[in-house]
C-alpha cells in the first residue's frame, strides 16, 4: 500500500465517495461517533454521506431517538447511536472527569454539588420531559444552584459524563436536554474490555487506514487501553507499513476502495471526521495549508473542499430566508471542471437544507 492509498480508502470507508450508507442512523453507527459541537455542521456531516439525505431526515432520526449528541470523547460533543450512548460515554468518562477536576475546583463545583444537581434534574426531566439549555439553567437557579459564568456548562458536562443526561432534539434553535435512560431506553451493555474491542473494531473499519495513536487520540483512551482494544479487534483487521508507521484497516476496505471511484469533489463541514478523526492528518492536508483550515490553531475548523481525497480549500455559507450564499477559498486555482464540480456539490448542500444555492 502506498501513502496515496490512505485517502482513497478513508473516503470509501467513511461513506464520502462513493456513498455507502442509506440513513442517518447507519452513518453514525458506521463511523462510531461524529464530532458535533456545531449543530449545523454536524448534521451536514451526516448528510454529506447520504446520496439524497435532507436536514429533515437527519432531524427525524434525532427526534425518533435513533441518534443523539453527548460528550462521548475528548470533552467534545459527538453524535452517537442512541443504543450505544451508555457504554460509549462510560468508556472515557473517568479520564474526562479527572481531567476537569482542577477547573471544577476553581468553579467551586464539588462532587456532592454535582450529585445534588443530578437529583434535581432526575425530577425535572422525568417522564421524557426535555428542557432547553436556558430553561434548564433557570431550573437549577430556582433550586438555589448558581449557573453563572462557566458553572452551568460544566454541570451539564459532568452529568452527561456520569450517564445521567444527553442532548435531545433542537427546539427553536436551542439545545434541549433529557434523561439518557429515558431517551435511550434500550442500551447495549458491554463490559469495559468488550467496549475497547468493539470501539477499536468500529474505528479501524470506518476510519482505517489509521494508527493506534490515531485511535487513542480519537477515543480519549490511554495507549495501553487503545492497544488492548486493537489486540482484540485484530482478527477482523490487517496491517500495512507506510513510512515506518503501522496502519490498521479491514481487508475488505482495501479491496472495496481499489474497485471504487473515489475521485471527485466533496464539500465537508469543518469538524468532519475525515479530518478530525485522526491525530496525524498529513495524508490528506499538506502542512502549509493547516492554518488555512484552522487559523491560529484555535480549535475552530473551516468547512473543507476535498478533491481526490486532498483538502484543497475552504468554503463558507450564509443562510438567507430562501437561499444559502456559498463562497469558496481554494488554496490554488480550480480548473473549469473543478469549479463546475464545486457548484454541483454546493447545490447538493443547499438542497439538503431545502434552499437554493447562490454563489458569491
Amino acid at each position: 500500500m502506498t501513502e496515496n492509498a490512505i485517502s482513497a480508502i478513508r473516503l470509501h470507508q467513511q461513506g464520502i465517495a462513493p456513498h455507502r450508507f442509506t440513513d442517518p442512523a447507519e452513518v453514525v453507527r458506521g463511523l462510531g461517533a461524529m464530532q458535533a459541537q456545531d449543530y449545523h455542521q454536524a448534521v451536514w456531516a451526516i448528510g454529506a454521506r447520504l446520496p439524497e439525505g435532507t436536514l429533515t431526515q437527519v432531524e427525524q432520526a434525532i427526534a425518533a431517538g435513533q441518534i443523539l449528541r453527548t460528550w462521548s470523547q475528548r470533552g467534545t460533543i459527538h453524535f452517537v447511536a442512541a443504543e450505544e450512548a451508555h457504554w460509549r460515554v462510560a468508556l472515557s468518562a473517568d479520564r474526562m472527569i479527572a481531567k476537569d477536576a482542577r477547573r471544577l475546583e476553581e468553579l467551586e463545583l464539588t462532587h456532592s454539588l454535582i450529585e445534588q444537581c443530578g437529583e434535581h434534574l432526575r425530577r425535572g426531566l422525568a417522564g421524557r420531559n426535555r428542557l432547553t439549555r436556558s430553561a434548564l439553567m433557570q431550573y437549577l437557579e430556582d433550586q438555589g444552584i448558581s449557573t453563572t459564568g462557566q458553572r452551568g456548562y460544566h454541570i451539564l458536562v459532568q452529568l452527561a459524563l456520569r450517564g445521567l443526561i444527553c442532548i435531545g432534539p433542537q427546539q427553536d434553535k436551542e439545545q434541549t436536554f433529557a434523561l439518557l435512560d429515558e431517551w435511550a431506553p434500550n442500551p447495549r451493555r458491554l463490559t469495559r474490555a468488550e467496549s475497547l474491542v468493539e470501539l477499536a473494531r468500529r474505528y479501524f473499519t470506518s476510519h482505517g487506514p489509521a494508527t493506534v495513536q490515531d485511535f487513542a487520540w480519537w477515543a480519549s483512551l490511554t495507549l495501553t487501553d487503545a492497544r488492548a482494544g486493537l489486540e482484540g479487534a485484530k482478527p477482523a483487521l490487517i496491517s500495512e507499513k507506510i513510512n515506518d508507521q503501522t496502519y490498521w484497516l479491514t481487508a475488505a476496505a482495501a479491496v472495496a476502495a481499489a474497485n471504487a471511484t473515489t475521485s471527485g469533489l466533496a464539500l465537508l463541514p469543518g469538524f468532519d471526521e475525515y479530518l478530525l478523526g485522526y491525530t496525524d492528518r498529513s495524508a490528506i492536508l499538506e502542512s502549509q495549508h493547516v492554518t488555512k483550515v484552522c487559523p491560529g490553531g484555535n480549535g475552530v475548523f473551516f468547512p473543507m473542499i476535498v478533491i481526490d481525497g486532498q483538502i484543497v480549500g475552504t468554503w463558507k455559507r450564509t443562510f438567507k430566508k430562501q437561499t444559502v450564499i456559498i463562497s469558496r477559498q481554494p488554496f490554488t486555482h480550480l480548473t473549469p471542471d473543478q469549479s463546475a464540480a464545486f457548484e454541483s456539490a454546493a447545490r447538493r448542500y443547499a438542497a439538503f437544507h431545502g434552499l437554493e444555492a447562490v454563489f458569491d
